[in-house]
Parts: structure tokens; C-alpha cells; sequence
């Protein structure tokens, strides 16, 4: 068994479940790689031994099991980035607040082993989205893919843009708002969500379009199929206008056009039997909670 440790280097807490996930990891004689800037961090505290180390560049490889995150959604949307296209399993450990993706709890990161060990999982495919030019954007690179959402917004101003919007070559509108948010079912309960957009289960062949603080009252959200082609071109009173990929983001020139679509590979999520979607959106949105039931 081979897993692959990843966290930010910012939460000193987080070291202490570490230590148990390691010493959990040994009783099946698994071996062990920590992202390199997160295996610098968690040393300087003396009480992690001597492990292998990845970057973005080296070091993994599709022979890896599992990759665990520790963190909350956003470190999540960065270990995607090392994980790309190998189908390496990936499971988020919690050590922050409110978390869709980061569903385990620290106290019980010992059970990440044990029920992956005992089979007691399913692997979740969660689809991305690509973006795609006819010009070089140096800020993706070939990591030009997003897990949760990809969006254009404003930049440097305070006044609207405009957003033309076409699907599989056909006029769909022209959004006058701050941005606009293409968003997979993963990211549905993300920026989207926090927008007025639909939550969407994980599964669903779906992306959701929803606009940001339109000025149009009537323009909503919008679900369509994850086999269309999402062209955009951005106008307004600024040169530039803002693109960004989960957490990473570019500026571009407006009038540029650029094409969204679903990615030609998925992120496979360890989804655990003590654990569900279902689950997780109940405790996280407080559903059926409301005090006047």
C-alpha cells in the first residue's frame, strides 16, 4: 500500500494527526510520501522521521493507493493539482471549518486506514472542467483544469462587465454582472452556491452557469449538460478582466474568447460507508434542523 500526504504549511495544529495517520499507516506497512513544502514544515518540529517526498514535477505516479489531504476544500483544489490525470484515489482529512470535499474528521483520522483497509468505500469519478484559448495564458500552464468552478470577473474596477455567452456555437445571452461562474456538481456547493446556484449531486452529468450579482434580475442560474462547449468573451469599460481556476487566477485581456468544457479525465474520491454526500450536506447546510419541525 502506497499513500501520499499533502496539507498546508500554515496549520501548526495539524501536525498531531498526522503523527496518528503515520502511526496507523505503519500497522499495515504502508509506504509513505509527504508533499515536500509540507514535509519541510511539519520537521521543523523534530518529531517527523524520515520519509519520501513529491512535488507537482516528480514523485507520483498512478502506483500510489491513496492521497490524503489535510486541510479543507481549498487544499483539496490544490492537491489536484499534483494528482492530475493519474487516478490516484484522494481523501481530505478536515483541520479547518465548513468542508463539502474534506469530509473526515481530524479526531477520527485513524479510521481513513482502517475502513480503506477493511474495503468499507466507493470510488466517486467527480468530473472537472478545462479552459481553453487560442493564446497562451502563462498563469495555467498545462494545468489549465479546475475542480470546482471556472470564472470571469472584474478587475480593476467597480463597474459591471459584460459576458457574451454561446453554447455548442449557439447565442445563449450576454450576462451584464460582475462575473460568471461555470461550475461542475462538485463546485454546485461552492462559489456557485454562495451566488443562488442549485446544489448538484456529485454524480450528475451536469455543469451549472450562474451568474454574479447580475444586473438583470431575471438572469439565473442555468444547468446544462457536461458535454457542452461553453464559449465566453468579456467587454467592459477596463482593458483587463479576471480568470481563474479554482484558486489559481490570471488576468486577460477583454474581448478575448475563451471555450470551457468537462476535462478529459475525473478525480476519483474516496467516499467511505460512515460517510456520504447526503450526509454531508444535511450536516454542513443544517437541513432538516430547523427548529419550528
Amino acid at each position: 500500500m502506497k499513500v501520499a500526504l499533502f496539507g498546508q504549511t500554515h496549520q501548526e495544529h495539524v501536525l498531531e494527526y498526522v503523527l496518528e495517520l503515520l502511526d496507523e499507516l505503519r500497522t499495515v506497512d504502508a509506504g509513505v510520501s509527504i508533499e515536500k513544502d509540507f514535509y519541510e514544515f511539519l520537521s521543523e518540529t523534530g518529531a517527523l522521521g524520515r520519509h519520501h517526498t513529491f512535488t507537482q514535477e516528480k514523485g507520483l505516479d498512478s502506483s500510489f493507493d491513496m492521497f490524503v489531504s489535510f486541510g479543507g476544500d481549498g487544499t483539496i483544489l490544490r492537491a489536484i493539482t499534483f494528482v492530475r490525470d493519474l487516478g490516484i484515489p484522494v481523501v481530505g482529512v478536515n483541520t479547518g471549518r465548513l468542508g463539502f470535499l474534506s469530509t473526515f474528521k481530524k479526531e477520527e483520522v485513524r479510521q481513513v486506514v482502517r475502513e480503506f483497509v477493511a474495503g468499507e468505500y466507493r470510488l466517486v469519478d467527480r468530473s472537472l472542467v478545462q479552459l481553453e484559448a487560442d493564446f497562451p495564458i502563462p498563469e495555467f500552464g498545462d494545468m489549465n483544469f479546475a475542480l470546482n468552478e471556472i470564472t470571469v470577473s472584474r478587475k480593476d474596477t467597480t463597474s459591471m462587465i459584460t459576458v457574451e455567452t454561446h453554447l455548442n456555437d449557439e447565442y445563449l445571452t450576454s450576462y451584464w454582472a460582475d462575473g460568471l461562474i461555470v461550475a461542475t456538481p462538485t463546485g454546485s456547493t461552492g462559489y456557485s452556491l454562495s451566488c443562488g446556484g442549485p446544489v448538484i449531486t456529485p454524480t450528475a452529468q451536469s455543469l451549472v452557469i450562474t451568474p454574479i450579482a447580475p444586473h438583470n434580475l431575471n438572469a439565473r442560474p442555468l444547468v446544462i449538460s457536461d458535454d457542452t462547449v461553453i464559449r465566453l468573451k468579456v467587454s467592459g469599460r477596463e482593458e483587463h478582466h479576471l480568470v481563474s481556476l479554482d484558486s489559481r487566477i490570471a488576468t486577460l485581456e477583454n474581448e478575448r474568447e475563451i471555450t470551457i468544457k468537462k476535462a478529459g479525465f475525473t478525480v476519483k474520491m474516496i467516499e467511505y460507508v460512515s460517510e456520504s454526500f447526503l450526509k454531508t450536506i444535511r450536516n454542513k447546510l443544517l437541513w432538516g434542523q430547523d427548529r419550528r419541525n
